[in-house]
């Protein structure tokens, strides 16, 4: 089924209210046609030199046989007569069917622009909620898949594509449903008076069909670059903006401007051919109206010298035509709409159909309490459009309660290692062999990938170097993730972390509001919180990724001791640039290249393991090289 389609069919999902709009909309067609109808007798009242009354018209009505039953003759001989009192009851009635076609011209607007809303809204909530479950590296890194251009693409679908997809549904049943039963009214009310002047004109809506047709296909193809063209905007967009501070400190504002600028001139090139497809639509239609109109005009010339039609017959049955044209007329454009919308639609389709991360399965059995140890048995990864595999073939057993310290060169896959706990990644899939996993992690020996995913996550608490603090209280950011917490647990998980001292001294204390991503505090205050945070989840495997790299050096002692005190009985894993944090370890684990080269005490590779003698010199800080030499010497 075409995405547009399907996602109109969701608003079969309130019955009762498209049912009310649908009605409203006959009853609003049906208004027009009866006045269209009642314009002829008031042609014929008007153009006729004797002029004529009700009685008069209404048996004109009987013997044409335009009423369906023949009006009884009593009702006739009961009319008012009179040219003019009948011209006055006939305009009543016009005005009369004015307002019941307005009324329910706004109640079938009233009705459709809810169901539309309210249908939108809900599929935003899903497109929202599909991007939360989506695999972390689909959304983050990009690559071929519905969110090819990452999380700023993502957001574009749900906000833009949305709003697009909302304007075609808002066209299809606010207004083309409504604009279309007015012409077909009208088009009754033109074959009522002269079905064959009537029919000649329908000769061409075929043609009319044809280039809507394929225009509106131009329009949705278009529509669709010009899409992905804005997705690029909100990226450049968000880039610059988020890290304004960068991009002031090396004067890079020209460069971004030329960036934004280039990528915005791409986006109006795409709009405008949207734009020339739309605008040949109306000219077209207006042309072909246009000699149809004078074609007709000949028809009935002819007809009427012939004395087959009366003046005010023909003079009725443009009325009505005209009155159908004026009201099929913006569906062209409704029509266009539709069909740059299914571009959006085309789009969500592709969001809401991708695969979530594997383990949301709640039929999935829970993972028991970590007790035993945390295996990784021949893991090799690779991210989307890497080169070379970020982990190759690691092997590390972690009893539980160990405290392990992961270093190495930047970008040799410790980070990557560690996400693989939480399963924020999956080690890769082998497709020469049937898609088989190339290696697994195991907790107290249970491949993760066998178990509910949330029952994993409650057991992880991680505090990463990046910190992420959201537009809330200090209390809604340390609570976060965490329900059921008393006052007295938060306060402690925060003096724990050396962040109730502070937080105190705040406006409002712990419901001071944080601001868009932190910015109000500094970014010691900002890891302090996020260190609370783990705190008060109780995990049992706690995941420390350079969590200390944002303070400073005299609350470093006070944030280890805290980590110290807390870590006992849990495992511990943590990514170190500092000595003393490395120190604290039970063992330290060497990377390189996304291999594990060697492990040990600090001692130990200081004497055997070259990658590292070179860290201990040049990247753990703390440590100079003469102290790191006689260390060497020592063992």
């Amino acid at each position: 089924m075409d995405p547009f389609w399907g996602f109109a069919k969701r608003m079969l999902r309130y019955p009762g209210l498209l049912t009310a709009a649908g009605l409203c909309a006959l009853l609003s067609g049906g208004s027009l046609g009866a006045g269209l109808i009642g314009a002829q007798p008031v042609l014929s009242a008007i153009l006729s030199r004797e002029g004529k009354g009700l009685p008069e018209l209404a048996a004109g009505w009987n013997e044409k046989g335009l009423l369906a039953g023949k009006i009884p003759q009593s009702v006739i001989d009961g009319l008012p007569s009179g040219p003019f009192t009948a011209l006055v009851w006939i305009m009543v009635t016009l005005g009369a069917l004015t307002v019941v076609g307005a009324a329910t011209n706004f109640l079938h607007a009233y009705l459709s622009l809810t169901v539309v809303n309210r249908t939108v809204t809900a599929i935003r909530r899903e497109a929202f909620h599909r991007v939360l479950r989506l695999p972390l590296g689909l959304v983050l890194q990009g690559g071929a898949g519905p969110t090819g251009g990452g999380a700023t693409d993502a957001i574009s679908r749900i906000i833009n594509d949305t709003g697009q997809l909302g304007q075609g549904l808002t066209a299809l049943i606010s207004k083309a449903v409504s604009q279309i039963a007015k012409g077909v009214g009208a088009i009754i009310a033109a074959l009522v008076v002269d079905w064959r002047l009537t029919c000649i004109a329908l000769l061409i809506a075929p043609i009319l069909f044809t280039i809507i047709r394929r225009l509106g296909k131009k329009i949705r193809r278009y529509s669709k670059k010009a899409l992905a063209s804005q997705g690029e905007l909100y990226l450049a967009a968000t880039e610059s903006l988020q890290g304004l501070r960068v991009v002031k400190v090396h004067s890079a504002e020209r460069f971004e401007a030329g960036r934004f600028h280039r990528i915005n001139t791409r986006a109006m090139y795409e709009l405008n051919k949207v734009r020339t497809a739309r605008a040949l639509a109306s000219p077209l239609v207006e042309t072909l109206s246009i000699f149809v109109l004078g074609a007709l005009v000949l028809i009935a010339g002819k007809t009427i010298m012939d004395k087959h039609m009366e003046p005010d017959q023909f003079l009725a049955a443009l009325v009505a035509l005209g009155a159908a044209g004026a009201a099929l007329k913006p569906v062209t454009g409704l029509i266009n709409d539709v069909q740059q919308s299914a571009a959006g639609a085309d789009r969500l389709r592709d969001l809401m159909e991708s695969p979530p991360e594997p383990g949301h399965d709640a039929r999935l059995p829970k993972l028991p309490e970590h007790g035993q140890s945390i295996e990784f048995r021949d893991v090799t990864l690779t991210y989307p459009r890497a080169a070379r595999a970020s982990l190759q073939e690691v092997n590390l057993t972690i009893r539980h309660g160990e405290r392990v310290a992961v270093v190495g060169p930047n970008g040799c896959g410790k980070t990557t290692l560690l996400a693989l706990i939480p399963r924020l990644f999956d080690p890769d899939v082998d497709a020469s062999s049937g898609g088989s996993p190339r290696g697994s992690v195991l907790i107290d020996g249970v491949d993760i990938r066998g178990v509910n995913l949330r029952s994993l996550r409650r057991q992880v608490g991680v505090v990463t170097q990046e910190t992420v603090l959201f537009k809330r209280s200090v209390r809604g950011n340390i609570t976060y993730g965490a329900s059921g917490v008393s006052e007295e647990q938060m306060i402690a998980a925060a003096k724990q972390a050396r962040a109730h001292d502070f937080i105190s001294r705040l406006p409002q204390g712990y419901d001071t509001e944080v601001a868009e991503q932190g910015t109000s505090l500094s970014g010691g205050q900002r890891q302090r919180i996020a260190i609370a945070r783990a705190i008060l989840r109780d995990p049992a495997i706690l995941i420390l990724d350079e969590a200390t790299s944002m303070i400073d050096a005299e609350s470093e002692a006070q944030i280890n001791a805290a980590i110290n005190e807390f870590s006992r009985g849990r495992t511990t894993l943590i990514v170190a640039h500092r000595l003393s944090t490395v120190l604290s370890a039970d063992r330290i684990v060497v990377m390189d290249q996304g291999r594990i080269v060697d492990s040990g005490t600090h001692v130990d590779l200081l004497g055997r393991c070259e990658v590292y003698r070179q860290l201990a010199r040049h990247q753990l800080l703390g440590q100079s090289e003469p102290s790191v030499t006689s260390a060497a010497n020592a063992s």
